[in-house]
């Protein structure tokens, strides 16, 4: 039930539409190699659609800065297991000299049945009466609706590759919502992207 819950969650990045709020938990390491100018993009997801769309937004917003970016999904496909050898395999091929990696936190659902405002059609009548009339209501009621809110926290780590050590680490923290008509708003996965380009530039990750 939580898998579901967290892919569910997780989906509504691609029609949401709020930026997420950024926490900065590890400054950027005084001895790190910065700035980059190559960079390798991992999520680390359960589903591999979602790792490719948030690592090729990613690498869009990187390359918008003039920063060679690769995503692992273009290198690692679905059949072949994301673990430390792979990502070591791909940092040689993409001759990166850091590499970024985004992983889901944690998820807090909260969601609840509401009833939904019924449809009425009337017929009205003349009676024999003055100025009296006879009216007939009717009332539709669909079933309820679910609705649905999400707080997602995901942490983006970027480690070097010389000293294999994380040298920077934000926390992002998103509130997604379905309403009972099954609409959502809250953050997407161009918005997450965006937040994280901006907090590379801000604190001197990137060369450029």
């Amino acid at each position: 039930m939580k898998k579901t819950i967290t892919l569910a969650g997780i989906a509504l990045f691609l029609t949401a539409c709020a930026g997420p709020q950024v926490t900065r938990t590890q400054p950027l390491s005084e001895t790190a190699d910065a700035p980059y100018d190559n960079v390798l993009v991992v999520s680390l997801f359960q589903s591999f659609d979602m790792r490719r769309y948030l690592e090729r937004e990613i690498v869009r917003q990187l390359e918008d800065r003039g920063i060679d970016a690769v995503a692992s999904t273009s290198m690692i496909d679905v059949k072949t297991p994301l673990n430390r050898e792979t990502v070591l395999e791909a940092v040689g091929k993409a001759n990166s000299d850091a590499v970024l990696v985004t992983q889901l936190l944690d998820v807090q659902t909260a969601s609840r049945l509401r009833d939904r405002r019924p449809e009425s059609t009337y017929n009205i009548r003349p009676t024999y009466y003055y100025n009296v009339w006879s009216v007939e209501q009717t009332e539709y009621a669909e079933p309820q609706g679910l609705e649905a809110k999400h707080e997602l926290t995901m942490a983006t780590q970027v480690f070097s590759v010389s000293t294999k050590e994380p040298v920077w680490t934000i926390e992002t923290h998103s509130r997604l919502k379905r309403n009972i008509d099954g609409q959502f708003s809250g953050t997407s996965i161009l918005d997450e992207a965006k937040a994280i380009g901006n907090a590379m530039a801000r604190d001197g990750l990137l060369a450029r």
